[in-house]
């Protein structure tokens, strides 16, 4: 659910962030129809995310969240993590973030025939509203939440999630650097050790 985390994550080579951004979407063992460097880009989508897990940062942000929102405090910190990178985006890549997010938008667009379904069904939506850069503001914050629960199979508080980032909004931030500052080691040292 953290869409620019993973594609900032994955550098700057557009099959390593096509395959970042599908790790959401791809399931189970890694097609093998996809390039070395998408499914090295989903390999790493899925380090990331074990490695979240086991974040004390991450922890650190989900203990901060109300235990109302039970499970759901791993999505929440998630969106509100691609949220303070987006704000935060000039202090972790040279380039503005709206041009970071319409090279990745041609991307997209290109490799359209490549995409899971699911992917493929929201792309455009993605690229319409411009969801990367739109993270900044708290409403695409929000919007993100709803539309999360919205697909969710049983209701959740998820929808009300925003309030928790005003709340612990400090702290959160404070996580999240710390966070972005163990991952870029992590992702970097994975990179290298596959290429």
């Amino acid at each position: 659910m953290n869409y620019l985390v993973h594609l900032y994550l994955s550098g700057d080579d557009p099959e390593l962030q096509l395959g970042g951004m599908m790790g959401d979407f791809v399931k189970g063992p890694i097609p093998a129809g996809y390039s070395e460097k998408i499914r090295l880009g989903l390999m790493l989508h899925r380090r990331i995310d074990s490695f979240s897990q086991t974040s004390r940062h991450c922890r650190n942000s989900r203990r901060r969240l109300h235990p109302r929102f039970g499970h759901v405090r791993s999505v929440m910190v998630d969106v509100f993590y691609d949220h303070f990178l987006a704000m935060e985006w000039s202090g972790y890549h040279s380039r503005p973030l709206e041009i970071f997010a319409e090279d990745f938008y041609r991307v997209l667009v290109a490799c359209e025939a490549l995409l899971p379904d699911r992917l493929a069904r929201i792309a455009p939506r993605m690229i319409e509203h411009n969801w990367l850069v739109a993270y900044r503001e708290k409403a695409a914050v929000e919007r993100a939440l709803r539309g999360l629960a919205s697909r969710l199979s049983r209701p959740t508080p998820l929808a009300e999630g925003l309030e928790e980032l005003h709340r612990h909004e400090e702290g959160l931030v404070n996580d999240f650097r710390g966070f972005m500052e163990e991952a870029q080691e992590f992702s970097g040292k994975l990179l290298d050790c596959e290429r």
